[in-house]
């Protein structure tokens, strides 16, 4: 292989419906979330894709039908295999999907089940984000296995604000309450839901299993190749999107604090950033390791890439974007610092909504766009 050749796109299947999540089978298999509520077993060159049977019923988060899903942020979001997963006696899956509350409420829910041929068997719910709320935006939802087996969870903060003038004095301040799981991180033991020892203490009432507070829709998560760390992608307001270390007990901010202006700013600078002194976060709030303005790309998830097939992005952070600059993003570091970017020109891929993008097994990457492709990157 010619490690200099430039990287290259190839479809390998153009027929899914609004995927979102990714996970890789021991056999290069794939298994696909769809937001309509589908999981699908995809093989190993995506030629084919099989139904799995045995999924909870889900919710877009505004009104349940086909339509809204088009239009709305729920559904069936991500999917990731037990760190012990076998087929064979240990088949254990995860999701994380959207779920009914009482009258137009939603809510993340986070379960598990055994995946047996082409069925998910014992489903059980093992976390949900409190309070359920109105609304179809903002659930988080990405879900990364840390070292000792717990499970990391992003929770949106459900876009409980006015959503035009976005200003903080119009904002709901749940993210920073310790007792809601709206715009929270939690980290949870993957048998029963419960805490995972060690968590911070945040104080009496806290939620169980909350690590860190203060975001505001992350939809990426990685644990970092070299520091065990967890690192999220943050959509932010209008140009305030980020790339965060998320350290325990760590407060991102939001909705007090962004380097991100109200939506109905004009022009977009460093004098409408929300939280005013140029929306620096201060020493009460963690600062993001890289923030993208003044448009919105949309980070969309997020690997480290530890591969030996593209040497010149080892341990660099590549995430989706599905905003502007839509494509592939990839963020070089100097230790925790960010000393290089790129929106990566790549022809079929960029100018795409790429909600999702994996290192598979092989050393290459497998990217979802939400116009249906399962693409290849490879050289």
């Amino acid at each position: 292989m010619d490690v200099t050749a430039p990287p290259r796109a190839t479809v390998l299947n153009s027929t899914l419906n609004m995927p979102w999540g990714l996970a890789f089978l021991p056999d290069r298999r794939m298994l696909i979330t769809q937001k309509s509520g589908a999981l699908l077993i995809v093989s190993a060159d995506g030629s084919t894709k099989t139904n799995v049977t045995g999924v909870p019923a889900v919710t877009s988060g505004g009104g349940g039908n086909a339509i809204a899903f088009q239009n709305n942020q729920g559904g069936l979001l991500d999917v990731a295999i037990d760190p012990d997963f076998d087929l064979s006696t240990n088949p254990w899956i995860y999701l994380t999907y959207v779920e009914a509350g009482s009258g137009s409420t939603a809510g993340v829910a986070v379960g598990r089940g055994r995946l047996v041929g082409n069925a998910l068997q014992n489903f059980a719910v093992l976390y949900r984000q409190l309070p359920k709320v109105s609304g179809p935006a903002h659930f988080g939802s990405r879900m990364v296995f840390r070292s000792d087996k717990t499970l990391f969870v992003t929770l949106g903060e459900r876009m409980q604000y006015d959503s035009t003038s976005e200003s903080a004095t119009m904002q709901a301040l749940e993210p920073q309450e310790p007792s809601s799981l709206l715009g929270k991180v939690i980290r949870i033991n993957r048998n029963d839901g419960s805490a995972a020892t060690g968590n911070p203490n945040l104080g009496v009432g806290a939620a169980p299993g909350v690590w860190s507070l203060g975001h505001r829709n992350p939809q990426g998560a990685a644990i970092h190749p070299t520091t065990g760390e967890l690192w999220v992608t943050e959509h932010g307001p209008l140009g305030g999107d980020e790339l965060n270390r998320v350290v325990a007990g760590g407060n991102y901010g939001w909705p007090l604090v962004s380097y991100g202006c109200p939506y109905d700013s004009s022009p977009v600078n460093a004098s409408c950033r929300i939280g005013g002194t140029n929306g620096t976060h201060g020493s009460s709030y963690r600062e993001p390791v890289s923030f993208f303005g003044p448009t919105s790309i949309g980070p969309s998830s997020l690997i480290f890439y530890t591969g030996a097939n593209f040497p010149e992005w080892e341990n660099n952070a590549l995430f989706g974007a599905i905003a502007d600059s839509k494509g592939l993003w990839r963020v070089a570091l100097n230790g925790n610092a960010e000393s290089a970017r790129e929106a990566i020109t790549l022809s079929g891929v960029t100018g795409e909504r790429v909600r999702l993008v994996r290192q598979g097994p092989d050393g290459w990457l497998y990217v979802l766009t939400d116009s249906g492709k399962l693409i290849l990157i490879d050289r």
